[in-house]
């Protein structure tokens, strides 16, 4: 699997605490809301790549369910 690339944010703290509320109500970490709404917006304006790798769901993952 390919190298996940690290951003250093910055962020208003009003707005990181509205995501962080948000991701907690999704059971995301706020780094996987932030994740999610960029491939949302980038999924609306037809520019996801077609080789970006899904998110995993969001919760602990299942018994079942191997580590990528």
């Amino acid at each position: 699997m390919a190298e996940r690339k690290s951003i250093l944010l910055r962020l208003d703290p009003a707005v990181h605490d509205a995501l962080a509320r948000w991701a907690a109500a999704e059971l995301r970490s706020t780094n996987a809301q932030i994740e999610y709404l960029l491939r949302q917006a980038l999924k609306e304006e037809g520019r996801l790549p077609g080789d970006a790798k899904g998110m995993r769901r969001p919760g602990r993952p299942r018994q079942d369910e191997t580590p990528e």
